[in-house]
């Protein structure tokens, strides 16, 4: 299993598993002389973390970041940043009876085909456990990004049919946003989202959603075609996240109900310089960062652990039907806990991008 890491020169590789000791990333690549320190990764952890309210996993984890190394008297060094973070709360009880059955919508089936072998403890490797450290990396990368100006921000925007009306106030989203226990900036389709997940969660089931991610301040010039155009680096990113299904910029499949003359961001100038009237392309051209704010979605699959029986087959390929035992804990909706996975991919990103940027020009 050769491909887990991810980035240019800010460049993460996690490792560990949902149900083992540990999990952890190294982040190689990181500027000296950032300051940084536990809590404000613990930060970005809390906002991820289930077993905090009813739409989420009963499992509590502490999600208590440690920095091993790259960092000195609260600043990078330059070397590997290495963070882990323990298990606590890992019950793989409830897989046992499970572990021979092909679980619909996981990764069993196509993990022991490919290496002959599966850790169906909590889906080991596959879990979405994995996506702590990706947040705890992504801390460190909102922090450099921050010290260029460069603000970055995700939401829930839609879950089932009901979608949100984002702010165009930067900072009242933001506020709105940490009021909802959805992370939802509109407040009353929060209130419609969540009554909606409980229902769902009562029907034994599960429901997808949209998390919208949006980049202010991005200097022009990031993204380097013709193969590593910004938002295809961000759509490789946002596509790694588990039970990501789909991925635009900008108006994205909407584009296609569209005319080019309506489509066209047309340049005006203004009291800031250059920028388009409208922002139809989501802030980036040819695969390169314009003046505007980078606005991206990403659609994730309704939660694949559901309470209802299903038809599944053993791993001999033997017919039956699947159950998940007794007390099993899950997300009746992943999407709303993914945002802070999002946020963090967004800004591994851009801080990668940045930096590579820095080569650019003599």
């Amino acid at each position: 299993m050769a491909s887990n890491s991810f980035g240019k020169i800010f460049k993460i590789t996690t490792f560990g598993e949902s149900h083992g000791k540990e999990i952890g990333v190294v982040i190689d690549g990181c500027p000296s002389g950032l300051e940084i320190n536990e809590a404000l990764i613990n930060q970005a952890l809390e906002l991820r973390a289930g077993g905090k309210s009813a739409y989420t996993t009963p499992r509590k984890e502490a999600d208590i970041a440690e920095i091993m190394s790259g960092v000195f008297e609260g600043k990078t060094t330059g070397a590997p940043i290495c963070i882990t973070i323990k298990n606590k709360d890992a019950d793989s009880s409830k897989y046992e009876p499970i572990k021979d059955i092909l679980r619909p919508g996981h990764a069993n089936f196509t993990y022991l085909k490919k290496f002959g072998i599966f850790d169906y403890k909590g889906g080991g490797r596959a879990s979405a456990r994995e996506t702590a450290t990706r947040v705890a990396a992504g801390a460190i990368a909102l922090k450099f990004l921050e010290q260029n100006g460069i603000l970055v921000s995700a939401y829930l925007k839609q879950v089932g049919s009901i979608v949100a009306t984002i702010p165009d106030d930067f900072d009242a989203l933001e506020k709105n946003k940490i009021l909802s226990p959805i992370f939802c900036p509109d407040l009353k389709a929060s209130n419609l989202m969540t009554a909606l997940i409980e229902v769902v969660k009562q029907e034994g089931d599960s429901i997808g959603g949209i998390v919208e991610f949006m980049v202010l301040n991005a200097v022009v010039g990031l993204g380097s075609p013709v193969y590593e155009k910004l938002e295809a680096i961000l759509a490789s990113a946002m596509m790694s996240i588990p039970a990501a299904k789909g991925f635009e910029i900008g108006d994205g499949f909407q584009s296609v109900t569209k005319k080019g003359s309506e489509h066209n961001d047309l340049f005006i100038k203004t009291e800031h310089g250059v920028e388009t009237r409208t922002n139809h392309a989501g802030g980036i051209q040819a695969g390169i960062t314009t003046c505007m704010p980078i606005i991206g979605r990403v659609a994730f699959k309704p939660t694949s652990s559901i309470m209802k029986p299903q038809e599944s087959l053993t791993v001999d390929g033997e017919p039956c039907i699947f159950e998940l035992p007794k007390g099993s804990r899950h997300d009746p909706c992943v999407a709303f806990r993914a945002v802070a996975v999002v946020k963090a991919m967004a800004a591994i990103v851009l801080a990668d991008a940045l930096l590579c940027n820095r080569g650019s020009r003599c």
